[in-house]
């Protein structure tokens, strides 16, 4: 708790009114709802049981202090309107009463108006700060020695019941919940009634008071506060109570934390805390959410399940096609200023654009959570893989690139992959797929000595075509097979002395060779997602995007502290 001691002319700013005292002795000093100046080297007053001091307003007759002893009689003369004995009530103040509190401080109450009261505390004979209690309660704390004055002069004297400065939910001896917080560096409390808060009210200078039922509560600046309950044999300090639904607590990469609790079915909330500071709420409702925190990505499930991960982020992409470190492929559009996202299967089928209806979505494709900024940049999460990266731009070769398998017999297979840099076919055993030959245009047939032949007909041309004859013996045949035809929008790159029409060298030919022509088989475009080339391709999955709410966005307040919420559709992840 903030100490009240301070070395200089004694001057106590209490709801906006400044009152001067000259120079303290020693001794402890109250710090009113503003600074109070006090002697330093003062000690604290030894801590007693809180009670409260007085809730009436009958007058008395004013404190005399004792004559100073004899030991003393060095001490300057106590002359001035510093001392108690000097004391006198100001034109348009009536006496009250005196209130000695603990620790010996005396509370001179006057009624200034109107639930208009103000006390003149002094310590050993000499002033140490004034309350001003108009409209409002106000208090002064010394070393933890708290005194509240209410605008209708009664008052509230206790030590102690003092909880930190952790923000949370917090109980109080009578069972009040409070909740304490942090926004923009002030501290602030609001009562939690049947699991809602009340809204918050924020710390607006030194400290400020609370009545939240029986229950008062001074709030200081540092986000320390006490409470105290009149008429009540038990008093403690608010204790750090747990929200109902509370299922655990997850630590983030960047040190922030998340509590997680279930509010209802498909329903779950986290609060993002950072250095002991509330930085965010993270609500999915039937739909996921996420934040991001200068690249530490955080997504809520609406079933309690989460995602967390730092980078994997193209920040500003441009429009053109990417893929992730699972293969999948993806495109970035703009249009109308706003950015939007779609996955492409087979390389060159679009599912549909969706584009962004806040500052960034959410988006689910195969196996990977995606979020897509404001700016373009995206990050991509890959769920259960040990692979993780950044997306990559797609190069043109790579979107012009397509491959086909097909039997060659035997128990063999050949991948015929053709891009703009010409045809490849790779020659592999159904089973194992071992890779026993690879043929391209600088190696486009097979040695005699291999025991088979293979070789690529024409592999300078737009229409290559495959011819294998793996089978021996009386009235085997060869097979021939044409490569995929390049996606549309796409061609051969130019390569230096060759020419459209050139065939093969050795056994190749590019005339008729009499054998039975297949042209049959699984044809895909890469970069594919999680489908390899030749698997069986099932029906589309459901890569419904995410949107965001923009009712569940959340910025932070302090400084490197950026979570903004964002939510997905439930049941959209890969």
């Amino acid at each position: 708790m903030r100490t009240a001691l301070r070395t200089a002319i004694a001057t106590a700013l209490v709801a906006g009114v400044a009152v001067g005292t000259p120079a303290l002795t020693a001794g402890a000093a109250f710090a009113a709802d503003g600074p109070v100046a006090a002697q330093a080297g003062q000690a604290a007053p030894a801590a007693q049981a809180p009670t409260a001091s007085t809730e009436t307003k009958t007058a008395s007759t004013p404190v005399k202090p004792a004559a100073p002893a004899a030991a003393r009689n060095t001490t300057p003369a106590r002359t001035g309107d510093g001392w108690i004995e000097n004391w006198k009530a100001k034109p348009g103040e009536t006496f009250v009463r005196d209130e000695v509190l603990r620790g010996g401080t005396v509370a001179k109450i006057v009624k200034a108006g109107a639930l208009h009261y103000r006390a003149y505390l002094y310590k050993e004979g000499q002033a140490v700060g004034t309350i001003e209690a108009a409209g409002r309660s106000a208090a002064g704390q010394d070393n933890g020695h708290f005194f509240v004055l209410n605008p209708d002069g009664t008052t509230h004297d206790w030590v102690g019941n003092t909880a930190p400065n952790k923000p949370g939910l917090y109980r109080l001896v009578d069972g009040t919940v409070l909740q304490l917080a942090r926004k923009d560096g002030r501290y602030g409390l609001q009562l939690i009634e049947n699991g809602k808060g009340r809204g918050y009210t924020y710390v607006n200078g030194a400290r400020v008071v609370w009545n939240f039922g029986k229950a008062v509560v001074v709030l200081e600046q540092d986000g320390q506060f006490s409470a105290y309950v009149p008429g009540s044999a038990k008093q403690a300090a608010p204790q750090p109570v747990e929200a109902a639904g509370y299922v655990r607590t997850e630590k983030l990469p960047n040190g922030a934390e998340a509590k997680i609790f279930k509010v209802g079915e498909s329903h779950h909330r986290a609060e993002l805390y950072k250095e002991g500071q509330r930085v965010g709420t993270v609500d999915a409702d039937h739909r996921s959410e996420a934040g991001n925190d200068n690249g530490t990505f955080f997504v809520l499930h609406a079933d309690g399940t989460t995602e967390k991960w730092v980078g994997n982020y193209l920040p500003g992409a441009k429009p053109g096609v990417y893929k992730l470190a699972d293969g999948t492929t993806l495109e970035i559009a703009k249009k109308n200023g706003r950015y939007g996202i779609q996955q492409l299967r087979w390389g060159t089928h679009g599912t549909g654009f969706t584009y962004l209806t806040g500052p960034r979505q959410v988006f689910g494709f195969n196996n990977a959570t995606v979020v897509l900024e404001y700016d373009g940049g995206f990050a991509a999460y890959i769920h259960g893989s040990a692979e993780q990266a950044a997306p990559k731009p797609v190069t043109r070769d790579e979107q012009c690139t397509v491959v086909t398998t097909v039997g060659i017999g035997a128990g063999s297979e050949a991948e015929l992959t053709m891009s703009p840099n010409g045809p490849k076919a790779k020659l592999q055993d159904i089973g194992s797929g071992e890779v026993f030959a690879t043929l391209d245009r600088n190696h486009p047939s097979l040695p005699q000595s291999a025991g088979i032949v293979a070789r690529i007909d024409n592999p300078f041309s737009a229409t290559p075509s495959l011819y294998t004859k793996v089978e021996g013996g009386v009235g085997s045949k060869g097979g021939s097979h044409a490569f995929p035809k390049l996606p549309k929008g796409c061609a051969l790159n130019p390569v230096k002395g060759a020419t459209s029409g050139q065939g093969t060298s050795g056994q190749g030919t590019t005339g008729n060779t009499g054998v039975t022509a297949n042209n049959a088989g699984q044809t895909s475009v890469i970069p594919q997602g999680g489908v390899a080339a030749g698997a069986e391709l099932g029906t589309e999955g459901d890569s419904t995007a995410l949107v965001a709410a923009g009712a569940g966005a959340a910025s932070l307040a302090a400084a490197g502290l950026g979570f903004v919420v964002l939510r997905r559709r439930a049941g959209s992840r890969g």
